[in-house]
């Protein structure tokens, strides 16, 4: 596929291209992730567009050295150092929280907590002074979980959207859905983004809906259904069949109609994984970018931090999932989905002033 050349707009509100390309499934390209200083002198550029974050060489495999950016192919190149799509009028060039709010009785964190309309308000003030997103979601979809009704997932999550807006909320905010009635219906209240965790393969209807309304829509690598994917996680090289995944995704998306500047990738921690798969994505989160599009992840409380740590309830894996955030954001992941916002908030801001600024996107 021709890299598409779109355009977003820097921090200084110069407008730059950034190129998107289907990557080749036949090769995966791990850009070895830096911070800090150390890139003078070197073919350093910055990795996903990052502010912060810069890559000068990909890492060695199969017997085969690493390459400089300049060694690949220019649209690989490309795709890998060109900033991202503003999403919603947010800049990507350094990472963007999207808080949590489930609106279910059942949801492996934070369940029941936030059901009533007062309540979910209240915690989306809160999250709204240090989040740059709000994922709002009214169907559990933890392993294991029933299929809730639609009637009943937009009764939980559309009143509680309108409440945010006439309330005053202006941020970004995120359907986190599977079904196209509820993702219409929370658009209709004011949401600005679809979080699909089938990236569209549950629902036929909601890829016409996503191109129809122009909207972001984040594409998760999941597999099975929530009930039965546990069963299912296995896998000869869970990174490869994580992209090649997205990668059919992204090519179902965009024979639906939808344009490239409004796709997002999440690979899926924890749904249909073990703890030794998380991992491994997590180490080689960095090699998503070779698609170009903004990466998203949502590893917050999930229960590989419990695996590691010895800790059963959800709610007490707040450390855990600071400490892969920080990862996330040290790999280049632009947008991080978590529960604990503040604590979040305050670990980037100590990262960001420690890394520094990365090379000068000249693309």
């Amino acid at each position: 596929m021709t890299p598409d050349q779109l355009t977003s707009h820097s921090p200084c509100g110069e407008a730059k291209c950034f190129a998107f390309a289907l990557p080749g499934r036949a090769e995966l390209t791990l850009p070895l992730a830096r911070s800090g200083e150390g890139y003078e002198g070197r073919d350093a550029r910055p990795l996903g567009g990052s502010c912060h974050v810069w890559w000068s060489e990909t890492a060695a495999r199969g017997g085969m050295p690493g390459r400089s950016p300049s060694e690949l192919p220019a649209a690989l190149s490309r795709a890998l150092s060109a900033p991202r799509p503003d999403l919603c009028g947010l800049t990507l060039e350094r990472p963007r929280i999207m808080g949590i709010l489930n609106l279910t009785p059942d949801s492996f964190s934070d369940g029941g907590r936030h059901n009533g309309l007062d309540q979910a308000l209240e915690r989306a003030s809160i999250m709204a002074r240090e989040a740059d997103i709000l994922d709002i979601g009214g169907e559990s979809t933890r392993p294991g979980a029933a299929e809730v009704d639609t009637d009943e997932e937009i009764r939980r999550t559309a009143p509680v959207i309108r409440a945010l807006r006439q309330a005053g909320i202006r941020l970004p905010v995120s359907i986190d859905t599977r079904k196209a009635r509820v993702a219409e219906a929370a658009l209709d209240a004011g949401a600005d983004i679809i979080n699909d965790v089938t990236a569209l393969r549950f629902d036929p209807a909601m890829a016409r809906l996503a191109a129809e309304r122009g909207v972001p829509v984040v594409l998760m690598h999941s597999i099975a259904t929530p009930e039965t994917m546990q069963r299912h996680a296995q896998y000869d090289n869970v990174v490869t069949a994580v992209r090649d995944h997205l990668y059919a995704r992204v090519e179902a998306a965009l024979a639906a109609g939808l344009r490239a500047e409004q796709l997002i990738l999440d690979p899926g921690i924890g749904f249909g994984k073990t703890t030794a798969h998380d991992l491994l994505l997590l180490r080689q989160l960095a090699a998503f970018h070779d698609f170009g599009l903004p990466l998203l992840l949502g590893a917050s409380r999930k229960k590989f931090i419990g695996a590691l740590t010895g800790t059963e309830t959800p709610a007490e894996r707040v450390s855990g999932s600071v400490a892969v955030a920080l990862q996330g954001a040290a790999a280049g992941a632009q947008i991080l989905r978590v529960h604990d916002t503040k604590e979040t908030r305050q670990a980037l801001q100590i990262w960001q002033a420690i890394a520094g600024t990365s090379p000068q996107n000249t693309l």
